[in-house]
């Protein structure tokens, strides 16, 4: 009854416009001061020991990766690379919206950063040649949340520091769901344009204007391969393979581009901590609501509910998958999963369910979740960028949402397309 209390009085203040981090904070107060488990210390203790993981630390540095692409430049020759395959095609703009997000997800692994980078450029580009603004907009939104999916993947990251699952797996396990995603997105895309009057901007094509924009665009394309080769070979952790991706980005920016100045790389790392501290901050107070969880035995309370109504895992995923769609709408991913994650996953183990396949569900339940109103980050975003008024925009992205909603039930029950990439290049659990 009192963590319930706790709880409630963390809603209210987040309500009240409290930060989140804050919110959690005053809620252990409560239940601290409440109950006389512990002192209050515990939360001072908790939020060193929160904090003092090694992984975390891949998560400034993967935003660093993100923000230095942009400032670098390297977003637009990966774009302008884009354009040169598929641009001339009718609705080649909309393909390229997708597979630039698909590509730039294996560098910054941020929604809100890859939404900014590449709408940025394309939705003037698109309105150039008679793209509906809404549709523009809402393509653009909707093919960023394909950042955090495929690796590497900030939010997953978090995950595996806060349940114990391993980065690497999780990693592996998002490639082809997201790749999935992607094939919806390109289907839907091609379908919604058949009946638009889209102008095809025939540009000539040879093989020095080819060579010209490989050139460009090569030092930009090798970015991902560091990573991935990083992951896959397990030469590097995590961690390290953030840092060498971002001090490769900067070389590149700096000395080879010479786009990023030591004014311009200061502005990208004040935008980096003050957006990774915001992240951080969840990570020094969660640990407190871990110690609720534990205390109150909430799991095993929950399984003996799940356990009384005998749901199968495929009931339990289905609600889960509900719950985390309702979730996702009133708030951000990462908070989320700080306060939820700990309490479903033991369930799902118990029910047999892979806990990496569990934990991309979660990822793409809450991804979801950042095109849905009335708090979807991504569409403040986009339209602020797109100057596409918030309703509007909304209601253009619903037929996305749908669709990846659809994407998310194939991925929840087929683990196959989760467990098939970590099993094989790691090894069975």
């Amino acid at each position: 009854m009192v963590l319930l209390l706790a709880f409630i009085g963390m809603f209210v203040l987040m309500f009240f416009g409290l930060e989140i981090f804050v919110s959690m904070g005053l809620a252990g107060v409560l239940y601290l001061l409440i109950t006389g488990n512990a002192p209050l210390n515990l939360i001072a203790s908790n939020m060193v020991q929160g904090l003092s993981n090694y992984t975390l630390l891949a998560i400034p540095f993967f935003m660093l990766v993100g923000e230095l692409m942009n400032a670098s430049g390297m977003t637009k020759r990966v774009i302008n690379m884009s354009k040169f395959f598929i641009g001339s095609f009718k609705g080649g703009l909309a393909y390229a919206a997708i597979f630039v997000n698909m590509l730039i997800a294996c560098i910054s692994g941020s929604a809100p950063a890859d939404c900014s980078a590449v709408s940025s450029v394309l939705v003037p580009e698109m309105s150039k040649e008679n793209y509906p603004e809404d549709f523009a907009a809402a393509i653009n939104c909707s093919a960023s949340i394909l950042g955090p999916i495929i690796p590497p993947s900030i939010p997953m990251i978090v995950l595996s520091v806060l349940v114990n699952i391993s980065t690497g797996r999780l990693f592996l396990a998002g490639i082809l769901p997201g790749l999935l995603l992607t094939g919806s997105l390109i289907v839907l895309s091609y379908f919604l344009m058949k009946k638009m009057d889209i102008k095809i901007v025939k540009e000539k094509k040879s093989l020095g204007l080819f060579l010209h924009l490989f050139k460009d665009s090569v030092l930009a394309l090798f970015a991902p391969f560091i990573i991935l080769v990083g992951i896959l070979t397990g030469m590097v952790t995590v961690t390290e393979v953030s840092m060498l991706a971002a001090a490769y980005v900067l070389v590149i920016g700096m000395f080879v581009y010479r786009t990023i100045t030591i004014k311009v790389f200061f502005e990208v790392l004040k935008k980096t901590v003050l957006f990774a501290s915001s992240i951080m901050m969840l990570f020094g107070i969660v640990g407190i609501f871990q110690y609720f969880v534990a205390v109150e035995q909430v799991s095993k309370y929950l399984s003996g509910v799940i356990a009384s109504y005998n749901l199968s895992p495929i009931v339990f995923l289905m609600v889960v998958n509900i719950f985390l769609l309702f979730v996702g709408m009133i708030i951000d991913a990462i908070p989320a999963m700080t306060i939820f994650m700990p309490m479903l996953l033991p369930l799902a183990v118990d029910l047999g369910i892979d806990p990496v396949h569990f934990g991309i569900i979660v990822v793409v339940n809450l991804m979801i979740g950042l095109l849905t109103p009335p708090v979807g980050a991504l569409l403040y975003v986009e339209s602020k960028i797109s100057k596409v008024p918030f309703g509007r925009l909304s209601k253009a992205v619903a037929p996305f949402t749908l669709v990846m909603i659809g994407g998310l039930l194939v991925i929840t029950y087929v683990p196959f397309l989760s467990t098939f990439l970590p099993n094989l290049l790691m090894g069975g659990v």
